[in-house]
């Protein structure tokens, strides 16, 4: 149901599962197996697998803290978007190549919950991507020192409000990696 014309093909999306940015985020292991769970079925079913990596001051280029976790390999062909801004769109090169492979839907996944990964779901859902958040496959790090509600809270909270997302012709929401289902239905 996407607002973009002759895009009928669904992408997983996997935003900033770095070394640095999951390191000691919150229920780690299991948020980093499900979005492996994820990545193996998309690549099984023919569904691209796009890569977001993020680099700036602190998250140096080419570091290892940089990486990807060593848990999850992007494959030879599937594209790797390197981005500064929290929107995964933001003056990267994500919406040639989601253009390029057909895709109008997202299935979003990764890290950080309360910055990359909000900021990217509403960057597509604006851009008029149909987009899905996998609940149990997006963490982030605990901020509660600077004021912000425990990491579970806002993994629920973030998990709640996008679940009741909508716009004029796209569809939003938020399902559980088991229940994940790469095919477009309208």
């Amino acid at each position: 149901m996407t607002t973009l014309e002759n895009r009928p093909n669904t992408a997983l999306l996997v935003v900033d599962v770095q070394n640095s940015v999951v390191d000691g985020a919150y229920q780690r292991d299991e948020v980093v197996a499900n979005i492996g769970g994820l990545v193996g079925t998309a690549r099984r079913e023919g569904v691209p697998v796009v890569w977001v990596q993020h680099s700036d001051e602190e998250l140096v280029k080419g570091s290892e803290e940089w990486r990807i976790v060593p848990e999850l390999v992007p494959g030879d062909a599937e594209p790797l978007i390197a981005k500064s801004y929290g929107d995964s769109f933001e003056d990267t090169d994500l919406e040639s190549v989601l253009s390029g492979l057909g895709v109008g839907r997202l299935v979003v996944v990764g890290a950080e919950t309360d910055a990359c990964i909000r900021s990217t779901i509403h960057g597509a859902f604006v851009r008029g991507y149909d987009t899905t958040l996998v609940g149990d496959a997006h963490t982030a790090g605990d901020k509660s020192a600077w004021g912000a509600p425990p990491v579970d809270q806002v993994i629920a909270h973030t998990n709640l409000y996008w679940a009741y997302q909508s716009g004029p012709g796209r569809k939003a929401g938020t399902v559980e990696a088991k229940d994940v289902d790469f095919r477009v239905t309208e």
